[in-house]
């Protein structure tokens, strides 16, 4: 059922985004056709992954928090859109491994470096796990960046709509990548900061967060 699931879970999303947002997308023609892909997306809302689904011209596998896959119904539902748990704050090595095997088949996979929502609509710092798959399996890093979700559940309780803009940038593999060096955690750190700089170039100034200053 996933593959059909997802794609029909996505027709009734874009139906109800086109009565929930007025939504603006960039650079969508930036989406490689195939081959192994991580798009990495800034998280704001609960719309942002679902995005990502509607938008992107291919099928996406999703990690989505273990707290998803413990209530019957939320949980039959995230499996079936194909997403994989994962424990987030630790080392969660069954959905690294499944986070590979996404790659290494080919696929397209879906991950938010910040590691969980911002409450505040900024950009926070990454966490360096992102870095550390793009560098074990050299798949490409596509910037899909999402401006003005943050208000979308407040707007929905109202019945109004929320302008979203979604832009998404060249696809880029990391400085030294290519090499599929096994890199040290301050190679990552750096690398981790190469991958937030070219999401925050993306996103309006006002929400670049803990970038801000690097643009100043």
């Amino acid at each position: 059922m996933g593959a059909k699931f997802y794609r029909l879970a996505n027709l009734i999303l874009r139906i109800a985004f086109r009565v929930a947002l007025d939504l603006k997308v960039e650079g969508i023609e930036n989406v490689p056709s195939d081959g192994p892909l991580i798009v990495a997306i800034n998280h704001t809302s609960f719309v942002d992954p679902l995005l990502v689904g509607v938008m992107v011209p291919r099928d996406v596998v999703m990690m989505s928090k273990m707290e998803n896959f413990k209530l019957p119904i939320v949980r039959a539902l995230v499996k079936a859109y194909g997403a994989f748990p994962i424990h987030r704050g630790e080392v969660d090595r069954a959905a690294l491994k499944r986070a590979l095997e996404v790659l290494r088949e080919g696929g397209a996979l879906l991950m938010a470096p910040e590691g969980t929502r911002s409450k505040d609509g900024q950009l926070q710092s990454g966490h360096d796990g992102l870095a550390m798959i793009a560098v074990r399996t050299g798949a490409p890093i596509l910037p899909f960046v999402i401006a003005g979700a943050k208000t979308v559940s407040g707007n929905l309780a109202r019945l109004r709509r929320t302008a979203v803009t979604v832009r998404i940038g060249a696809p880029f593999l990391l400085a030294s990548q290519s090499d599929r060096q096994r890199a040290s955690r301050e190679d990552l750190r750096t690398l981790t900061d190469q991958l937030m700089l070219h999401m925050a170039e993306l996103l309006p100034a006002d929400q670049r967060g803990a970038y801000q200053d690097r643009f100043a």
